[in-house]
């Protein structure tokens, strides 16, 4: 089931304005010249974002995501030529030779059902050649940090933002669910200019990181490095894991 704020046309229009601060892209952009990448692969690619800065820089890229209406946000971008843009998950993936396949900001926690994970892993598995990396964050449960979402009401995350060609959209967020390891919350958007009123549900899974090492394991991955991420500090975890070379290192 794809979330709404990101399989709804209207509000796929919305996730750039609204989140317009991606520096939290500049560690995989990091990543991805320390490795040496020519190739990635960015599964969850949403609006395009991060799959752009990469071309920009040379490198072939390929963007997958389920949700269509994001990724025609991204094909309409300047400079989308440039990247080969698909629709569906990881298990849709054509035979690929990467170099490098990432996931960034919340789209591993975003896969929360087990079935869909697994095949995420093994699709990130085909897609590399070799020696070939896989990237991705993903919070740590330790941190607990439902408990600061919590606080979460209208009244709390309440924003008006005027947004070029679309008007002021009212947005707030809150906390609907917490059955670990699933937690749950929900986006409300109003459009002043028709009073539409559209709800998004996302779930996210708070992984362990021994849970995580035994999955990648599991599909046939190295654990290179578990990394802190820059921009939150302490608060997540960021995976670095090589699909092993034919003599098994």
């Amino acid at each position: 089931m794809v979330d709404a704020a990101f399989g709804h046309p209207r509000l796929a229009a919305l996730y750039d304005p609204l989140d317009p601060d991606r520096s939290d892209l500049d560690a995989y952009l990091a990543m991805a010249e320390e490795f040496g990448a020519r190739s990635v692969l960015d599964i969850g690619c949403g609006t395009g974002v991060f799959a752009l800065l990469l071309a920009e820089r040379g490198i072939t890229v390929t963007g997958i995501d389920p949700a269509r209406a994001s990724v025609d946000v991204a094909r309409g971008k300047p400079g989308a030529e440039r990247v080969r843009w698909l629709d569906g998950d990881a298990g849709d993936l054509p035979p690929l030779q990467i170099d490098l396949v990432t996931m960034t900001g919340n789209v591993a926690q975003a896969i929360a059902d087990p079935q869909a994970w697994r095949t995420t892993l093994r699709g990130a598995y085909q897609a590399l050649r070799p020696g070939g990396r896989l990237v991705f964050e993903t919070r740590d449960p330790a941190r607990r940090v439902w408990e600061e979402w919590a606080e979460w009401t209208r009244e709390t995350t309440y924003r008006m933002t005027d947004i070029p060609g679309v008007g002021h959209v009212e947005t707030w967020a809150e906390l609907t669910d917490v059955s670990l390891p699933l937690v749950s919350f929900r986006g409300t958007h109003v459009f002043a200019a028709d009073g539409d009123v559209l709800i998004s549900e996302s779930t996210l899974r708070f992984r362990e990181r021994t849970e995580i090492e035994r999955d990648l394991h599991e599909h046939g991955f190295v654990v290179e490095d578990v990394r802190d991420a820059p921009d939150r500090p302490g608060r997540e975890f960021v995976f670095v894991a090589r699909r092993a070379t034919a003599g098994g290192a």
